[in-house]
């Protein structure tokens, strides 16, 4: 594992935690928005490290997580159809909605299946053409280019009983509404590799022209974190606030132009909400009436009554950096990976999960 190994040396690692030490002259407020990043964190122990000059915060970098109640509700109700077939990632699966989840219905016999990828739902409808087969579009830019690409396939093979339920969340939005609702203060973002991988840093311009806030695009392992932190917290220390790339085996500063393509090509932006944040402007994926034939909304009634979270889960607060996990009172008591309350520990990119595994208080 040479190439792993490149990124995990104890020696570079010991210099960039002095480094950030050294620059660091006042204690400073980072928060990663993706679930990814704050899985590595936690089981590096990069929060550790650096706790005495770096507060790390988690954000809404979780789609399972983000993932309103009520979405959820729409995803149990259309399992309950007879001529339906849900298919899914996994971490859905668990996730509670108001009332039942994926997998309470899928027990009661509701034909609902797990996949790795978008073009299996694809090959499962072409397989079932008596059924409606409707992918549920779970996730943020990174996986919208995949989903758009199975729908243009589905719309070129005449696959017609190939349907998408369109939950896709854009972060950059949802970044903007974290810091217009004034009661989170972060000094930098730790920005998600593998979504500016897509989108390219002209995304995070516009934040940190309006709030000067520094943007790092950080990629996943110890190293990559370790730096991106530095990089931030030189931009601190020097007053400036740019958008930087430390993951640039990775990402380029224009994206990926074919995925922006196809992906704009199928979905439109549309209001959407998000659990802990509310709907935010523009901030989700429709499809475009072209495609309208392949989104499960024009085949199925999927309204639902609005809901809360359940009494007592800080998800929301979570999510926003506003809470820790160990402030939940039901985080380790009701609230397990084998009994979630919430969808923070559902997921395995949840922070609630991340606390729990890695023993974090």
């Amino acid at each position: 594992m040479r190439y792993m190994d490149e990124y995990r040396d104890r020696g570079v690692a010991d210099g960039l935690v002095k480094g950030i030490k050294q620059m660091v002259k006042r204690p400073i407020r980072l928060m990663e928005i993706c679930g990814t990043h704050t899985m590595a964190i936690f089981k590096h122990g990069i929060r550790t490290l650096i706790e005495d000059k770096v507060q790390l915060v988690s954000g809404p970098g979780c789609p399972v997580c983000v993932t309103s109640i009520e979405e959820v509700d729409r995803a149990v109700k259309l399992a309950r159809y007879p001529e339906s077939i849900v298919v899914t990632f996994g971490d859905m699966l668990r996730v509670p909605g108001t009332h039942s989840s994926l997998q309470q219905e899928k027990a009661k016999g509701s034909d609902v299946r797990v996949v790795y990828s978008t073009f299996d739902a694809l090959k499962i409808a072409k397989d079932n053409p008596d059924k409606k087969v409707t992918f549920l579009g779970i996730g943020f830019e990174t996986t919208a280019p995949t989903v758009a690409a199975a729908i243009k396939t589905a719309k070129e093979t005449n696959t017609n009983n190939f349907l998408v339920l369109s939950t896709h969340k854009l972060l950059p939005p949802a970044m903007h509404a974290l810091l217009q609702g004034g009661d989170l203060h972060v000094d930098g973002f730790i920005c998600p590799g593998h979504v500016t991988t897509i989108i390219g840093t002209s995304a995070y311009e516009n934040i940190v022209s309006t709030y000067a806030t520094p943007c790092v695009v950080v990629g996943f392992e110890p190293l990559d974190i370790l730096q991106g932190i530095f990089m931030l917290a030189k931009q601190l220390a020097e007053g400036r606030a740019e958008v930087e790339i430390q993951y640039r085996r990775g990402v380029k500063p224009s994206g990926n132009l074919q995925a922006l393509k196809v992906m704009d090509e199928v979905f439109e932006p549309c209001d959407a909400p998000w659990r802990g944040l509310g709907v935010i402007p523009g901030s989700g994926l429709s499809i475009r009436p072209l495609y309208k034939a392949h989104d499960a909304r024009s085949h199925f009634d999927l309204e639902v009554a609005p809901s809360q979270d359940p009494p007592g889960c800080l998800c929301a607060r979570i999510l926003r950096g506003a809470a820790r996990p160990p402030d939940c009172k039901l985080f380790r008591t009701r609230c397990t990976p084998s009994t979630p309350v919430g969808p923070c520990m559902v997921s395995s990119e949840g922070t609630c999960a991340a606390y729990f595994k890695y023993h974090m208080d």
